[in-house]
C-alpha cells in the first residue's frame, strides 16, 4: 500500500530504487568481493512512508525534486565525509577549482558534527591575508549558523559574485569569544608553485596546492633555482604546510621530480579497477642533493602522498607535526541530470604499505611548541580522524613516533605581529621558527633537540641518497 502510494506520488521510483541500491548498476557489477543485491523492502518501505507522510503532513509544500535531492544527498554523506552528490552546478565549481581560478574567499573545509572546520587556507586569497588558519570553526555565515547547512550548502554561500563580501563568524581554539572576519569575494588565481633561494645554493620551494600543471611547475622551479644558483643545488626545502591537496596526478608527478624510481603510491578498494600502483620513473631533478619536506596539521590528501613517497623511499628527512590524515580516494561518477557522484572508492597507501586514512604522515623531526598553552592549540588543529563519519584505516603504522623533537621556543609576550608563518609572502628566516631549523639542519648545523626534557645541540643526519642511479 504504502509502496503505490509512493508510486503515484513520484513516478520515478525504477530510477530511485537504482540509486537507493547503488552507484548505479553497471558500478556494483564491477566490485572484487560479493556483493548483496537483495532489496531492502523493509527499508524501502519505510522510507516510502516517511516521504508519503511528508507529501501529505508537512506544514508546507515539499517538492518532489527538493525531497529526493536531500534523499540522495544524506544518503550519500551517510558515508564518511568525503563523499557527496554534486548537483551540476557544485560539479561545474568543483571543476573551476582544480584548474586553480575560481570564485570565493579561499579556504579549504571539511564538514565537522554539522559545522565547518578549516583544514587551510590557500595562499594569497582573502581567506589566507584576513590571518583564517588550519583549524578554525565556522559557525556563522552572514551572521546565520552553519550547524546543518550541510558541507556543500555552506561553501557555496561562501562563494558569490566577485567584489561582494561575506562574513565568517569563527570559533578558534582556546579563543575567548567568537571572532568575525569580513571578506571581499575575489577570482581565486592560486600560484601552486612559488621558490627562490634561501642561502647561496640552498632552495625553497613552496607548493600551496596540487593543480593539474603543478608538476610540471615544480620540475621547472628546481630548474630556475639550479640557474639562479650558478650550478646544482646543494640541498632543497619543500614547504607542503597548509596544502590541502589537490589533484592526485599532479602530486605523483611532484613526487617524481625527486625520485629516480621506486614506488610513489599505491591504492585499495572494493572495486577491481580501485586497485592502481604509480611508480616514479625519475630523473630526479635535485640529482640526489638533500631534500627536507615540511608538514603541519593542515598538510592534507596529495600532499600527504607526496610526503609519505619521499619519507619512505629515504629521499627526504620530514620536519614539522603530524598532517590530517585524508587519505581516501573520491572517484568521480557523472550523473544523467548533469551532476555527479563524489564516491570514496579506495584508501591511499605509502610505499612502505602505511595507511594516511585518519593517521597522517608522522614527521622524522617533531616541532613541538615549548610553552604548554601554544601545544594545547596545536593539539585541538581539526585532524581527519576526528570527523564524524570517519573511516577507520588499518592500525599496523601507528606507532610511529619522530626520532627527534625540537622544541619551539615561546613567542614574547607581547609579541609585534602575528608570529604566524604568512604563506601569501616570501619565506622569512627571522619569524619562520620551523624553516629556519630546517635550513640548519640542511646546512649540517647542530640545532637544539630535546633529549629527555634537556636541549642538547645536535646535527641530525639527512638521508644518503647521492649515490643512487636509476634503476
Amino acid at each position: 500500500m504504502v509502496l503505490s502510494r509512493l508510486l503515484q506520488a513520484f513516478p520515478r521510483w525504477p530510477l530511485l530504487l537504482s540509486m537507493l541500491l547503488g552507484a548505479g548498476w553497471g558500478h556494483t557489477a564491477m566490485a572484487a568481493d560479493k556483493v548483496d543485491n537483495s532489496i531492502p523492502l523493509r527499508q524501502i518501505q519505510t522510507f516510502s512512508e516517511v516521504f508519503s507522510l511528508i507529501k501529505s503532513d508537512y506544514v508546507d509544500h515539499a517538492s518532489d525534486k527538493k525531497l529526493m535531492e536531500g534523499a540522495i544527498s544524506g544518503m550519500v554523506s551517510a558515508l564518511d565525509p568525503h563523499s557527496a552528490y554534486l548537483s551540476p552546478k557544485e560539479l561545474k565549481e568543483m571543476q573551476s577549482f582544480t584548474d586553480g581560478k575560481f570564485g570565493g574567499v579561499g579556504l579549504e573545509v571539511a564538514a565537522d558534527h554539522g559545522v565547518l572546520r578549516v583544514i587551510a587556507p590557500i595562499d594569497g586569497t582573502p581567506a589566507a591575508k584576513a590571518g583564517i588558519r588550519s583549524g578554525d570553526l565556522i559557525v556563522k555565515i552572514d551572521g546565520k549558523a552553519v550547524q546543518g547547512l550541510g558541507l556543500s550548502a555552506a561553501v557555496d554561500r561562501m562563494r558569490g559574485k566577485v567584489g561582494t563580501t561575506v562574513e565568517l563568524t569563527l570559533l578558534r581554539p582556546h579563543a575567548a569569544k567568537p571572532m568575525t572576519v569580513k571578506l571581499t569575494r575575489a577570482i581565486i588565481k592560486v600560484q601552486s608553485v612559488r621558490a627562490s633561494l634561501l642561502a647561496p645554493g640552498y632552495g625553497y620551494l613552496r607548493i600551496s596546492q596540487f593543480q593539474d600543471n603543478t608538476g610540471v611547475e615544480t620540475r621547472r622551479a628546481v630548474e630556475r633555482l639550479e640557474k639562479e644558483s650558478g650550478g646544482r643545488l646543494k640541498g632543497l626545502i619543500l614547504d607542503l604546510r597548509n596544502n590541502p591537496g589537490g589533484v592526485l596526478g599532479a602530486g605523483v608527478e611532484t613526487a617524481d621530480t625527486f625520485l629516480d624510481r621506486g614506488l610513489i603510491v599505491y591504492t585499495k578498494g572494493r572495486a577491481a579497477n580501485s586497485d592502481m600502483r604509480f611508480t616514479a620513473h625519475g630523473p630526479d631533478a635535485l640529482h640526489g642533493a638533500p631534500l627536507i619536506v615540511l608538514i603541519n596539521g593542515g598538510s592534507a590528501s596529495a600532499a600527504e602522498i607526496v610526503t609519505g613517497a619521499l619519507k619512505d623511499d629515504g629521499r627526504a628527512l620530514v620536519m614539522g607535526s603530524r598532517s590530517f590524515g585524508k587519505g581516501s580516494v573520491q572517484t568521480i561518477i557523472p550523473l544523467d541530470d548533469g551532476g555527479a557522484l563524489k564516491l570514496t572508492t579506495a584508501l591511499y597507501y605509502t610505499p612502505l604499505g602505511c595507511s594516511i586514512q585518519g593517521e597522517g604522515i608522522v614527521p622524522n623531526v617533531a616541532i613541538r611548541p615549548a610553552n604548554a598553552e601554544q601545544e594545547a592549540l596545536d593539539q585541538d588543529l581539526l585532524r581527519e580522524s576526528e570527523l564524524q563519519g570517519v573511516l577507520k584505516a588499518p592500525a599496523q603504522c601507528r606507532a610511529q613516533k619522530p626520532q627527534y623533537t625540537i622544541l619551539e621556543p615561546t613567542p614574547p609576550a607581547a609579541p609585534k605581529k602575528d608570529q604566524t608563518p604568512n604563506f601569501s609572502d616570501k619565506p622569512d628566516l627571522r619569524t619562520d621558527f620551523t624553516l629556519r631549523e630546517a635550513l640548519d639542519v640542511l646546512q649540517g648545523k647542530p640545532v637544539p633537540v630535546d633529549v629527555d626534557g634537556k636541549t642538547v645541540p645536535m646535527v641530525i643526519p639527512l638521508p644518503a641518497v647521492t649515490a643512487r642511479k636509476a634503476g
